[in-house]
């Protein structure tokens, strides 16, 4: 191979893996279509939070957990039970995703909403997804403890199982003492 060649043949190879590597966004669920999954045919109202500082800092401290929660992702359902949902970064790009929560305070099921990254999008399955269900702010809700890693996927796995986790601990500081 001449100097020619290799300088014409170098672009493609330099490109090759950002060309493979390319980010596929993809929604599986709305916000109501995941309600209607979570909760069917429940009424719910949408019941923005307030997160003070102290707060804020439990849920980073106990969940790991640095991306902003939204306080407006927030329903409350007729039931007694919360709809949330939120963003978790997987690898490189965010996981949107709700969690149901009955009246008793146990997770009633996590559904992925939309997965952005071209990799580790086994966490969508609903045989992984179902760890979840009945714990409670009293489990560790923490991954290799009681939630099961996924090979090729563990930044997703523990990033998921992270913001659940941040989840269950603004739940029980102050939505389970609120009812409408």
């Amino acid at each position: 191979m001449n100097i020619k060649t290799t300088l014409a043949v170098l672009p493609v190879v330099a490109l090759t893996p950002i060309i493979c590597n390319v980010v596929v966004a993809k929604t599986y669920l709305s916000i109501e279509q995941a309600k209607e999954v979570l909760f069917p045919k429940s009424y719910m109202v949408r019941h923005p939070v307030e997160l003070n500082p102290e707060l804020i800092y439990q849920m980073r401290k106990i969940s790991g957990v640095r991306h902003p929660f939204n306080p407006k992702e927030v329903w409350h359902v007729g039931d007694g039970s919360w709809f949330i949902v939120d963003e978790v970064v997987g690898k490189h790009e965010m996981i949107k995703y709700a969690v149901g929560i009955d009246q008793n305070g146990r997770i009633r099921g996590v559904e992925i909403m939309q997965y952005n990254e071209s990799y580790g999008g086994e966490v969508k399955d609903k045989s992984w997804r179902q760890q979840f269900i009945g714990k409670s702010i009293k489990d560790p809700i923490k991954l290799r403890v009681d939630i099961e890693n996924i090979a090729g996927a563990t930044l997703s796995s523990k990033h998921l199982t992270d913001g659940v986790k941040r989840l269950m601990v603004m739940h029980d500081a102050i939505l389970k003492r609120r009812q409408l």
